[in-house]
C-alpha cells in the first residue's frame, strides 16, 4: 500500500460557534482534534495538522502543524494544498484529509479511499440516502502530483473542493451510514455539539 499521510484540516472560521476554535472545543471532555487524531492515527503512516492563525495552539498534540498560507479565507482547498506541499517535502505520494469537526468518520476511511482510487482518479467520500448522493469533499485521498494544478486553481479563485475534484476525475467512494449514526456528522453549531454528545453516549 502506498504510504499515506493523514492531514487534519483545522483552519475553519467556526462563525456559527461564535468564532470558537472547533479543534480545541471539547466533546464530552476531550478536544475534538484529539478525537479525530485517535480515529485517524491507526489508519495512516503519520499525521499533520493544517491550520491558520496562531499555530502554537496545536503544538501540544505532537504532530507537525503548518499554516494553510491564507489570510483571506480561501477555504479548505488551501489547507489541502498546504498538506500536499508538506507531503511532497517529506516524501509521501498522497494524503488523506479529514475535518477537525467530524469525529465519527469511518475507522476504515483511508483503506477504502485508497482502494477506490486509481491512476485515472482519486477517491472522495460520499454517502447515499433516498436515491441521493451526498459528497463529503473534506474526506478524500489527494495525490501529491495534484498540488501544482491545485495551486493554479486557487490562484484563479477556484475554491470549491468538489468542483476542483471533478475536474480531476474524482472517484466517489460510497460509505454507509448506520441507523444510529451519520458517519460524517460535522459539528457546526452548539446544537450539533449537544447532538454529538448524545451520539457518543449511544
Amino acid at each position: 500500500m502506498t504510504q499515506i499521510a493523514g492531514v487534519i484540516l483545522a483552519g475553519g472560521q467556526a462563525t456559527r460557534m461564535g468564532g470558537q476554535d472547533k479543534g480545541i472545543m471539547q466533546l464530552a471532555g476531550v478536544p475534538l482534534i484529539d478525537r479525530v487524531i485517535a480515529r485517524l492515527k491507526p489508519q495512516c503512516t503519520t499525521l499533520a495538522i493544517s491550520a491558520n492563525g496562531d499555530l502554537s495552539r496545536f503544538a501540544d498534540f505532537g504532530y507537525p502543524v503548518f499554516s494553510d498560507g491564507t489570510e483571506d479565507s480561501q477555504g479548505p482547498l488551501a489547507g489541502v494544498l498546504a498538506g500536499l506541499d508538506w507531503a511532497a517535502r517529506t516524501g509521501f505520494e498522497a494524503i488523506v484529509t479529514v475535518a477537525t469537526d467530524t469525529p465519527f468518520f469511518p475507522p476504515d476511511l483511508v483503506a477504502r479511499l485508497h482502494a477506490g482510487s486509481s491512476p485515472e482518479g482519486f477517491g472522495m467520500a460520499v454517502t447515499e440516502a433516498e436515491e441521493r448522493r451526498f459528497w463529503h469533499p473534506t474526506f478524500a485521498l489527494w495525490p501529491v502530483a495534484l498540488r501544482h494544478d491545485l495551486r493554479e486553481a486557487l490562484r484563479h479563485n477556484q475554491r470549491r473542493m468538489r468542483q476542483f475534484a471533478e475536474s480531476k476525475d474524482v472517484v466517489p467512494v460510497v460509505f454507509e451510514n448506520s441507523e444510529a449514526q451519520d458517519v460524517f456528522f460535522n459539528i457546526n453549531t452548539p446544537e450539533d455539539l449537544a447532538r454529538a454528545e448524545v451520539m457518543l453516549a449511544s
